[in-house]
């Protein structure tokens, strides 16, 4: 009979030490910092976010995708909007590549719509206009070329939101 005591004594002791041993339950107001309101965090984390997104890559040269004069002539390119899409002919997916070598000569491949665009002798025209006139630039040269040719996949996202397309 004593060994069937020691066992329950056992078991007993057993589960109070479980008892004992959770550990306490988390409250939020353990999680929370009395010293900063829910607005103060997230205007701290907006500042953070606004001020890493708009920092520019430091010591670029002018001619490459994020230098100066390469998003100068991309900024001039957003202003020209084909007459029959209301959207600019950057977003459109026109503007196929624009180089800008070091003395500062800007080259744009583009395409158009189709070959049978109203728009296909002036276009061309406007585009080398518009990028000749950024300043820094010495001179502007437009290549048009049909291959590969123009889908509406070549669209940018903001592009299709404008058109009713997403």
């Amino acid at each position: 009979m004593s060994e069937d005591m020691d066992s329950k004594d056992f078991t007993t002791v057993a589960a109070e030490d479980a008892v004992a041993a959770k550990p306490p339950r988390a409250r939020v107001e353990d999680a929370v910092d009395p010293k900063e309101t829910p607005r103060e965090t997230m205007e701290r984390k907006r500042d953070y976010l606004e001020g890493f997104l708009q920092k520019k890559p430091e010591n670029l040269p002018a001619g490459v995708p994020g230098g100066e004069l390469y998003e100068a002539v991309v900024a001039a390119l957003k202003e020209i909007y084909d007459p029959e899409i209301p959207v600019n002919i950057y977003d459109l997916g026109l503007i196929y590549g624009v180089e800008v070598t070091a003395d500062a000569d800007v080259s744009i491949t583009m395409t158009l719509t189709t070959p049978h665009c109203p728009v296909a002798e002036s276009m061309p025209g406007e585009v080398e206009l518009r990028a000749a006139s950024v300043p820094g630039v010495r001179d502007a040269e437009v290549n048009l070329v049909w291959d590969p040719p123009w889908g509406p996949d070549k669209m940018t996202d903001e592009a299709r939101l404008e058109l009713g397309m997403l």
